[in-house]
């Protein structure tokens, strides 16, 4: 249990109220229905402000006001809904550090080993023993006892042994469920077991509470399996850090260690906190943040994320966020609240199941008292070539309406899709891709038209020099010199990809510019040895008199444009367009006299961007469209190469807005992939707005819908196909569990299922399909082509 002081309102002196926030571990509270009680019993307390309940993690988060309540009577208010609350401050230390105090997810469960599954093995065992004396030993089957003038036989003493046994604690919970008015299937289990029992059908009421109490077992099983993906996630990051403190290392808590302390990781440990390595080098394995299959070499001066595991040097990293805020904290905090943002798939189930259960207890008291009244011989008719007998006794119609009861609880359809999503976010999580809701999870699955930014996401965003083009009599050391020279002072990626070529060439000393000066949108000027000099787009020098037009092409075996001199040493036009239609960015350089050659640039495709638009078709997507930016030859030129439907060029934010929109009017649902800042407004416009490469990103993580954590445009055909399997799986569950109920139903009043058969196939045998079911996403893994 934590407890977060936030301000909310206003007290009556105008100031603001304080309210406490108590993050709660309620293990057994494992079903909407156990959530729905547990709500009910929090709305009776005045003080409470709001709550939000997290069924698949076991977890409740109650904010409160502790000027008229405290936490203790938050605990009280939950546990009055029956269920334990474990981890609060009232628990004994050991108790705390079970169940991990402060961590928003339920401990591991013994569920095979509990004292309820001690309970229901003791109430089987006593039926098995009654069933004996009750069909084969029944010579041995005397009368021991009598209540109110019934005897009462050896098998019946069994048989009430293991209702007492194994329904006392469904009656409790349905006792709970009534004081809380929640018809669940907690309160008609428990009606029925004692209804049975009050009437002498004790065969029907200790099978009834052993079969289901079998069941629960089941359940809590399942969904124990659910939860441990979540908890390996929590598991990455490791409790203890060593410190250099003093000049000594010292090991201690993760959540001890302050931003700007360094932190010791020895190969084979984890890193315990987000961090820049200050010295060593290492390959660091980060797949558990970004899903990189390969481990990224580390040097001095690059980021490392908390959870990742240094494969085999030494490194000493200096903190950048402390255990509370580091990116996996983050993605944990991310994917435990992906689970209240409901599908709209899930908001039908709900909806429908508050319709479903009232239904069918009526049916079922109806099929209980109608027939013996209205039946007053037994009547035989044939159905589907079976001959079906219709009896007008009372524990006949009884026995059946006891079922039906049986089957009037949604528990498989209702979990049928949290499970689903929790299976598919959790997995996601695992490969490197954050999904921040299921009603993203659903949305994406069902696009039709992917949009993808260039800069970033089909390329990967660093500029670097392809071709160096000097003219007349300049060399390429001294063409890369003079430009290196003018570029030192800038601050744009273009500088930088000349400077890093020049540095690579070794050139010597740069130039140190005079009267330096960016001339916004065209280039740069600056003074070396008394002479003014440019670099800047072809533009800028036709501005400057330069006719590019009028001069010739010399080509190296029709290969690419080499530029040469013409009479008043300008370059040729198709030398500049040959590079440009190559998707590169021409910068030149000279004087206002003279031009002293060119250099290209360009932004380096992602080897898996076209395997990934490959698939991303193969997989159903209607349209893949490249969104830039940037000019028509460059964009044309990246389209080619990556294989997409359309491109759309020399777009701005807003023109990429306007371009999401015409695409949502052409093709329907449409998925944007960008950086998720510049792209911010495209990305909000998309039904799924997805961005690139963030982790460690704050605004990225942040403002989309979905983040693919590593810089990999490959893990987007994954997210597709787990998404849109995710839908399949959800579809199936909910239509499986909804039909095998309503066959079920059917055969009832026609006498073809039994109280076991409605229990083991309806209840215990859909929740453990649907949840088996949705398990499978968990196998879903990412295509294994590289973006390195």
């Amino acid at each position: 249990m934590t407890e977060n002081p936030d301000t909310a309102g206003e007290t009556s002196g105008g100031g603001q109220r304080r309210e406490l926030t108590a993050r709660l571990v309620v293990p057994e509270m494992d079903c909407p229905s156990c959530a729905q009680k547990v709500d009910k019993s929090l709305q009776r307390v005045d003080g409470v402000v709001d709550a939000t309940l997290q069924p698949t993690t076991g977890t409740a988060n109650v904010t409160y006001d502790p000027d008229r309540i405290s936490e203790a009577d938050v605990v009280d208010a939950i546990e009055a809904a029956g269920y334990e609350v474990v981890g609060g401050s009232d628990s004994d230390d050991d108790e705390q550090e079970e169940a991990g105090d402060g961590v928003d997810i339920a401990p591991p469960s013994e569920v095979w080993t509990s004292p309820r599954a001690k309970k229901t093995w003791f109430g089987a065992a006593l039926v098995t023993l009654g069933l004996l004396f009750e069909f084969l030993l029944t010579a041995q089957n005397v009368a021991v006892a009598s209540v109110l003038a019934y005897p009462l036989h050896v098998a019946d003493v069994l048989f009430l042994g293991a209702v007492a046994a194994s329904g006392i604690p469904v009656v409790r919970s349905g006792y709970y469920s009534a004081k809380n008015r929640s018809l669940d299937i907690d309160l008609l289990m428990g009606t029925a077991i004692i209804a049975a029992t009050g009437i002498g059908y004790f065969v029907e009421a200790a099978t009834l509470a052993v079969l289901f109490s079998i069941a629960e077992l089941l359940e809590d099983y399942a969904m124990d399996r659910a939860r441990d993906s979540l908890r390996e996630l929590m598991e990455l990051s490791p409790d203890k850090a060593t410190v250099v403190r003093d000049g000594e290392e010292v090991t201690v808590p993760a959540d001890e260690v302050e931003v700007g302390e360094t932190v010791v990781v020895r190969p084979g440990d984890k890193i315990p906190l987000d961090g820049t390595v200050v010295e060593g080098e290492s390959a660091v394995d980060q797949s558990p943040i970004t899903g990189e299959s390969v481990p990224v070499d580390k040097t001095a001066g690059d980021e490392v994320y908390a959870g990742a595991i240094n494969e085999e040097g030494y490194l000493e990293v200096e903190v950048t966020s402390t255990a509370g805020d580091s990116t996996l904290s983050r993605i944990i905090e991310m994917v435990q609240g992906a689970q209240a943002k409901k599908t709209d798939k899930e908001q039908f189930v709900d909806r429908f199941s508050g319709y479903y259960t009232p239904v069918v207890v009526v049916l079922a008291i109806l099929t209980a008292a109608i027939p013996p009244l209205l039946i007053a011989d037994p009547v035989s008719v044939d159905v589907a070539g079976y001959g079906v007998s219709f009896a007008g006794d009372w524990q006949t119609w009884f026995i059946r309406g006891l079922t039906l009861l049986v089957i009037a609880c949604p528990c498989a359809f209702v979990i049928s899709t949290p499970v689903s999503v929790v299976s598919g976010i959790t997995s996601a999580a695992k490969n490197g891709v954050l999904i921040k809701g299921g009603n993203y999870l659903e949305a994406m699955g069902e696009v039709d038209a992917v949009a993808l930014d260039k800069t970033g996401t089909l390329t990967k965003g660093e500029l670097a020099v392809t071709d160096v083009v000097p003219a007349g009599g300049t060399t390429e050391d001294d063409l890369l010199r003079r430009a290196a020279g003018l570029e030192r002072r800038s601050e744009h990626p273009i500088a930088a990809a000349i400077l890093a070529r020049a540095d690579e060439a070794g050139v010597g000393d740069l130039p140190d510019p005079n009267g330096f000066e960016s001339l916004t949108g065209k280039g740069i000027r600056g003074e070396i040895d008394g002479e003014t000099y440019y670099a800047g787009k072809p533009a800028l020098f036709e501005e400057l008199g330069f006719d590019l037009s009028r001069t010739r092409r010399e080509t190296d075996g029709g290969g690419v444009a080499e530029a040469t001199e013409s009479d008043d040493g300008a370059f040729a036009e198709d030398a500049l367009s040959a590079l440009e239609r190559e998707g590169k960015t021409v910068v030149i350089i000279g004087t206002e006299s003279e031009l002293l050659g060119a250099i290209a640039i360009a932004d380096e495709v992602r080897p898996a961007s076209k395997r990934a638009v490959e698939r991303l078709h193969e997989l159903g997507v209607e349209r893949v469209v490249m969104l830039t930016g940037d000019n028509e030859g460059t964009a044309r030129a990246i389209a080619e190469q990556v294989g997409v439907d359309e491109y759309r060029a020399e777009l701005l934010p807003e023109e990429k807005v306007d371009a999401v929109e015409e695409l949502q009017t052409e093709c329907g649902e449409v998925a944007m992939v960008g950086d998720g800042i510049n792209d911010a407004p495209a990305l909000a416009t998309a039904e799924v707005g997805i961005a690139m490469g963030a982790a460690g990103t704050d605004t990225a993580l942040e403002t989309a819908d979905i983040a693919l954590m590593g810089d990999d445009v490959g893990k987007l055909p994954y997210l597709y196909e787990l998404s849109h399997t995710a839908n399949g799986v959800i579809r199936q569950n909910i239509w499986a569990s909804l039909g095998v109920k309503a066959l079920l139903a059917v055969g009832v009043p026609l006498g073809l299922v039994s109280v076991a058969l409605a229990v083991v196939v309806g209840d215990m045998g859909m929740s453990l399909g649907v949840t088996g079911n949705a398990m499978r996403l968990s196998r879903i893994e990412p295509d294994r082509f590289s973006d390195t």
